[in-house]
């Protein structure tokens, strides 16, 4: 049982990473991303989900660094984006990622998207920048389990973690099943369905619970056994995020949750990309 913001999940590797973390999409760079984060952190969060593409791994960076919080006490995960992959221009990606956040090291970087004739090359990358330990653990984001079959079979480091959308409406189960057959940890974007929280189901448990919908939500994703990093740049809603680690629903409860899928994407079909 998930039962404290402090408490991690262990990846393959041995990384330690927060079952919560604080994701950072279509924040704007500079103060809103700065304040998001200081709030997360004074909050007991101590993992922040940023990319390149979000364009604000500089305030990122600034409030982590201004935080006083030790640099080992934090896990903070950025993304190579896709115009970017291949071998040669992933380790440049990195290294601009890098700067910006003014980190030596990243705790996990992820190629962001599986760009078919690319993201093998990108992987090379991802490994050799592992090797030589300016990345803690590496990953994927928004790969079917066709991609990660595919790379799974050249890989040198298996990626220990898959970061895709994942929500009641979309539980995506034989993919979790395939990530954990191969200890590859899920991770999930918009957990909270992009605000689509007014379901008939989620407010029952709502009150059953004492919790709003979107505790009830989150709280599913952690028991079954998969990562979240739900957005927000309210400082109470943050908090309210985190407000998850005092109650546990019960197994019938889960599967009426489970029962809410739809196969429904808010984002991008990962085999259907063009950016």
């Amino acid at each position: 049982m998930v039962d404290s913001i402090s408490d991690k999940t262990e990846l393959s590797n041995g990384v330690k990473m927060p079952w919560l973390g604080l994701g950072v999409y279509k924040v704007e760079e500079g103060r809103e991303v700065e304040h998001a984060v200081e709030q997360a952190l004074a909050a007991g969060y101590r993992s922040i989900d940023t990319a390149a593409l979000y364009g604000n791994e500089a305030g990122v960076g600034k409030a982590v660094g201004n935080s006083g919080i030790s640099r080992e006490e934090l896990f903070v995960t950025t993304k190579v984006w896709n115009s970017r992959q291949g071998y040669e221009s992933t380790l440049l990606a990195f290294e601009e990622s890098r700067q910006k956040l003014g980190l030596e090291y990243i705790d996990l970087y992820l190629v962001h998207w599986p760009v078919q004739g690319k993201y093998k090359d990108t992987w090379r990358a991802l490994e050799k920048l592992h090797r030589e330990g300016y990345i803690r653990a590496i990953g994927v984001s928004n790969f079917q389990i066709h991609h990660l079959k595919d790379l799974l079979s050249v890989c040198e480091v298996k990626p220990t973690v898959n970061q895709v959308e994942l929500h009641p409406l979309l539980t995506q189960k034989e993919l979790l099943k395939f990530c954990r057959q191969h200890d590859i940890q899920m991770e999930a974007w918009s957990p909270l369905m992009r605000g689509r929280l007014d379901h008939p189901l989620l407010k029952e448990l709502g009150e059953k619970y004492g919790k709003t919908p979107a505790q009830i939500v989150l709280r599913w994703d952690l028991q079954n056994g998969v990562v979240v990093i739900p957005k927000s740049v309210r400082a109470e809603r943050i908090r309210e995020n985190a407000d998850i680690f005092d109650f546990e629903l019960s197994s019938e409860d889960l599967t009426k949750l489970d029962g809410m899928n739809e196969n429904r994407r808010f984002g991008p079909d990962p085999d259907h990309i063009d950016f």
